[in-house]
């Protein structure tokens, strides 16, 4: 239940991204049952004036959305109503709601759909590359979102003989990792620098328990061995609980943009890619439990 939980808190926060960076009205979107051929059920709304799409429940390869789940790419559409590459079972509650140029892009975590995000006008027109490209890239931020929250349940109750922390149960681990990264956001705060000092200690000892290579020496001996200032530690223990870049802002007191400038210098100096490749080498360099 709070695995599902934390995935509909990236579903409403990639469609109010969506919205505020294409500028659409109307976004709305749903999870991706598990079960072979379950139906996408839409469950977030944003910019509706109505909720008649609410639960609509989506087959794979019908209609707009279906379409998108079975080709794992986005689908757009200038008029839905009359558009022919798509089936027409949903037309009664597009209609309701008004809607008439509509795109969906699918949620994709290692070649699975685990979501589709929806943006939509009231007039048919075309979308444009520009906003089809903004709605991509919400979901992208998606599915990094996804891809770490999966990693971190994937250590946090590893199969028998895995590597990894010792079993104590996922929600329990994650309750370590979330100390973790309220302790880190903590300490820039402490003036005496004995306390903070301690306070940074504690930290390690948390990164400690996880049993990942060098993670013995503490929090503030690793870092200087892998190269990662303070505030990089602090970003990434953030993002390593599913925390979006607005989230890890508000945690740690800074910008948005200073949180993705230190992101981006974590990620270069650990040789990642993305932020779950960052993530799982700051946890196996010891920085993080």
């Amino acid at each position: 239940m709070g695995e599902r939980r934390g995935d509909t808190a990236e579903l409403r926060t990639a469609l109010l991204r969506m919205r505020r960076a294409t500028g659409l009205p109307v976004a709305f979107g749903g999870l991706l049952d598990e079960r072979p051929r379950a139906p996408l059920r839409i469950g977030e709304l944003s910019g509706a004036s109505s909720d008649v799409l609410r639960g609509l429940a989506i087959s794979p390869g019908s209609g707009l959305g279906g379409r998108s789940i079975a080709l794992a790419r986005p689908c757009a559409v200038t008029d839905y109503p009359a558009a022919r590459h798509i089936s027409h079972e949903y037309d009664e509650p597009v209609a309701a709601e008004g809607l008439r140029s509509v795109l969906a892009v699918p949620v994709v975590v290692r070649r699975r759909v685990r979501a589709v995000l929806y943006g939509a006008l009231r007039t048919p027109q075309p979308l444009g590359d520009r906003v089809l490209d903004a709605a991509v890239a919400a979901a992208r931020d998606m599915e990094q979102a996804l891809a770490v929250r999966d990693e971190a349940r994937r250590l946090a109750d590893p199969a028998p003989g895995a590597d990894g922390p010792a079993p104590c149960g996922a929600a329990a681990w994650e309750a370590v990792r979330e100390a973790h990264g309220e302790l880190r956001a903590l300490a820039p705060r402490i003036a005496d620098p004995a306390v903070r000092a301690e306070l940074l200690a504690a930290c390690g000892r948390l990164a400690a328990a996880a049993g990942t290579p060098g993670a013995a020496a503490g929090a503030s001996a690793a870092a200087p061995r892998v190269g990662l200032a303070p505030r990089e530690v602090d970003v990434l223990a953030a993002v390593a609980t599913g925390a979006t870049n607005a989230d890890a802002a508000r945690r740690l007191g800074v910008g948005p943009e200073t949180v993705k400038g230190y992101l981006r210098s974590a990620m270069r100096k650990l040789g990642a890619h993305t932020r779950l490749e960052a993530v799982v080498a700051a946890r196996r360099a010891g920085l993080l439990p």
